[in-house]
């Protein structure tokens, strides 16, 4: 983590006077084949596409393996954290997702980054409701490879 450029904030209530501004960028994460491979173990999805190196240079219509979209999202808890401090917070939750799409692939062997942007703010019991529209990158491309629009609670 590259807590040098990570956002800090005090409390969550800072996010109040952010709505419609991206915020921060995280880190970048490595997909490497063993983390494909992990993933693909852990869920049960072995599809070629993801783990045979082999089929997917002759097969695949990117000429390669692809990391699972879902293991793209499964990252953004990692790469909020590489972009996002926040002192003043008791518990987060993820509270769940509205839209999420993934408009391009990510080769195996590719580094991703999110973009966060606080879409909305609002009050909830006991805590504060965060939605973030998240842009994920893949390094040297123009078109994200997932979008996200993520809603995180905090509770004192």
């Amino acid at each position: 983590m590259d807590q040098l450029h990570a956002l800090v904030l005090e409390s969550v209530d800072e996010f109040q006077t952010m709505v419609g501004q991206e915020i921060a960028k995280s880190d970048w994460v490595s997909l490497t084949h063993d983390r494909i491979q992990a993933f693909a173990e852990v869920t049960g999805d072995r599809q070629w596409i993801h783990l045979d190196s082999e089929r997917g240079q002759r097969e695949s219509p990117y000429g390669s393996t692809i990391a699972h979209g879902f293991l793209t999202l499964s990252l953004l808890s990692q790469m909020f954290r590489s972009a996002i401090q926040i002192r003043g917070a008791g518990i987060m939750i993820n509270y769940g997702l509205n839209r999420v799409r993934f408009p391009a692939p990510v080769p195996t062997g590719s580094r991703v980054r999110a973009t966060f942007s606080v879409q909305a703010f609002k009050t909830v019991m006991n805590g504060s409701e965060v939605t973030f529209s998240v842009a994920v990158e893949r390094e040297n491309q123009s078109k994200p490879c997932c979008v996200a629009e993520w809603i995180l609670r905090y509770y004192s």
